[in-house]
């Protein structure tokens, strides 16, 4: 069966892709005139040029496809200016012009990417479900936003389906947060990660998140597209660590040592006021840290998959494989200077097989 993805040069995307290739579904992916396509050079697919803004491009990709993946997001922390705008139109427009591509060209079922960004977490940092309470007023920043609008779009589409007897199925997956290979960019996740590579992280806030192996995430897209129920959200997700656990994971892993000075939350805020401004405004550089993303880790992001394990068989693991890869991955691509973090990194494997 043909399977149309889109975000397929990107992290997530680009993981499913090939999760689809090795299962020999025949695949047709969409790539804009700008993408960076390192991360599809090696799949065996189709490629499409269009643009989520442009219906009647979507409209031509997906002609002749039964299943849609729609991973592509505008995923970032920082948006400045017109920016949001931008934000908005790829990602609540955008997945609005896929649903209805989708139901001209008669698709039979849309996977379609979210978050667990917008779920309604606890100040408690008790895991969250898919059935705890949340609303759009109580989504931080723009990202967060412009996901929720878009859920909010494809669930209605999903309901529409099946009160009218039929048609366009549409299942929602809500991947917490991915951390392996093939992040290009990077993501705020990968961010991290990165940071702690090149030293720059001297200090942590109390905070926590889900890790998950970005392939567990890519069979989670293919489990939802063989079991899930149309009109459901399921969350993908891992092992919920706090910024120190992850931090210390790295450092096992590297060698490098993880930061023992822990800041308040309001210290952190400052901060991120003072980069937003220096690094970000006068700069136009994107900033290390955010207000938006110092919000955000007032409440644990911690997640339970239990949802997608009953009715997916969705199979949560440690994420360690994962960190370890990521580490890997960056060091091989240069996002790290090698003075700083590859000699640590090396001497810790050698020292791990001695």
């Amino acid at each position: 069966m043909k399977a149309f993805v889109t975000g397929a040069t990107g992290f997530v995307g680009s993981h499913v892709a090939r999760e689809l290739a090795l299962r020999g579904a025949e695949l047709r992916l969409l790539v804009r005139p700008t993408s960076r396509t390192e991360n599809i050079d090696s799949i065996k697919a189709e490629r499409v040029v269009g643009d989520l803004c442009d219906p009647a491009s979507l409209k031509k990709a997906i002609s002749g496809c039964k299943l849609v993946f729609h991973v592509a997001a505008d995923y970032r922390l920082w948006t400045p200016g017109r920016n949001a705008q931008e934000m908005y139109r790829a990602n609540v427009e955008g997945t609005r012009a896929i649903i209805n591509a989708s139901r001209e060209c008669g698709v039979r079922r849309i996977i379609y990417c979210s978050s667990v960004a917008t779920m309604g977490f606890n100040a408690a940092g008790i895991p969250v479900t898919e059935d705890d309470p949340v609303a759009l007023a109580g989504m931080i920043g723009h990202y967060k936003k412009s996901k929720f609008m878009a859920e909010e779009v494809a669930l209605l589409a999903a309901r529409s389906s099946a009160q009218n007897g039929g048609g366009t199925e549409i299942v929602v997956v809500n991947p917490t947060a991915p951390i392996g290979e093939q992040d290009i960019k990077p993501t705020p996740t990968g961010r991290i990660l990165v940071d702690f590579l090149n030293h720059k992280f001297p200090a942590y806030v109390d905070t926590g998140l889900n890790l998950v192996d970005v392939t567990e995430v890519a069979k989670g897209h293919i489990l939802a597209m063989e079991r899930g129920r149309p009109g459901e959200r399921y969350i993908l997700g891992g092992e919920d660590l706090t910024l120190k656990q992850v931090l210390d994971k790295l450092a096992a892993i590297t060698g490098i040592p993880s930061p023992t000075m822990k800041v308040p939350h309001s210290v952190a805020l400052g901060f991120a006021v003072f980069d937003e401004f220096i690094t970000g405004k006068l700069r136009g550089q994107e900033p290390r840290a955010t207000v938006d993303a110092v919000r955000m880790g007032r409440k644990k992001m911690f997640a339970s998959s239990a949802k997608a394990q009953r009715e997916l068989g969705y199979n949560p693991i440690p994420v360690e494989s994962a960190l370890r890869r990521a580490v890997e991955w960056f060091n091989a691509r240069g996002y790290v200077k090698p003075a700083l973090a590859l000699a640590p990194y090396q001497q810790a494997k050698q020292q791990a097989r001695s």
